[in-house]
């Protein structure tokens, strides 16, 4: 073998070798806090990383002093340039945001008839998970208002996600019958405006979004309605996410009350994206 073809082949097995060592740490640090794989295929992963490190030295030929010396220019760039991990473990995490969702498909942005608001032909549709009795639901609405009104080509869909309390169960049967008479969006707001979602007030927010009010008892006690409310939880398990608010823009899952600019910006992002 010719010197040059022996260091082209060394130099190939320090790139290969180099790169499996980042994935094995990036790993390494996001795995563990994923919310669908445990320790052991964490572990198992790591295995798989420096498993091709190694046949990637073995192809190449290198010697245990050229391997170690490949390892120690990794580890120097590692520390000299530590931004390389953050950028590989986002890249790992919307790789996997972006799997997640499309596992749950076109459900995700199928309203239930009326629990919608906005232009119903936006460029950009947000779904916001909520729950009526989360303050960081209540804090966001304004945000949310905001949006809408700056902005004419958002289609927003709500998602019922009752996680807190019996009463926040009962407050979103209530939402998905007044979404059944085209009010769901009066009601939200009411709601939200009065405070906890006792009994009380959401009889308020009823009379207040102008519900037939027997006709609403009987559709937030039927099968339906219950059905869609377990359909949501079934997408929060599916997607991956445990609290309220959360709003997928796009492929971004995000989660909180993150503010009006955050909400924009995410708006844009997935926009600009097509």
């Amino acid at each position: 073998m010719s010197e040059q073809t022996s260091t082209r082949r060394i130099i190939i097995a320090i790139i290969g070798a180099g790169l499996a060592i980042l994935l094995a740490f990036a790993l390494f640090i996001f795995w563990p806090n994923a919310l669908t794989l445990g320790a052991t295929d964490g572990a198992t992963s790591t295995e798989s990383a420096t498993k091709s490190a190694d046949d990637a030295v073995a192809a190449a030929g290198m010697s245990p002093a050229q391997r170690k010396a490949t390892e120690a220019l990794v580890r120097a760039y590692i520390l000299e340039n530590p931004e390389i991990i953050t950028d590989a473990v986002a890249i790992l995490q919307q790789r996997d945001v972006a799997k997640r969702l499309a596992a749950a498909g076109n459900q995700i942005a199928k309203a239930f008839p009326g629990a919608e608001a906005g232009n119903p032909k936006g460029d950009v549709t947000i779904v916001e998970f909520t729950d009526y009795n989360c303050g960081f639901c209540r804090a966001s609405v304004p945000d949310v208002q905001r949006l809408l009104k700056s902005d004419g080509n958002i289609r927003l869909v709500y998602r019922e996600l009752p996680i807190l309390s019996q009463s926040s169960r009962d407050a979103a049967l209530w939402a998905l019958a007044a979404a059944r008479q085209g009010k769901h969006k009066p009601f939200h707001d009411a709601l939200f405006a009065g405070g906890r979602a006792d009994a009380a007030n959401i009889a308020d927010a009823a009379r207040k979004a102008g519900l037939d009010m027997a006709a609403a008892r009987t559709f937030a006690a039927s099968q339906q309605a219950n059905q869609e409310i377990e359909r949501n939880l079934a997408l929060m398990q599916q997607i991956g996410f445990n609290g309220t608010p959360t709003f997928i823009i796009g492929d971004q899952i995000l989660e909180g009350a993150l503010g009006y600019d955050a909400l924009k910006t995410a708006v844009e992002k997935a926009r600009a994206k097509g």
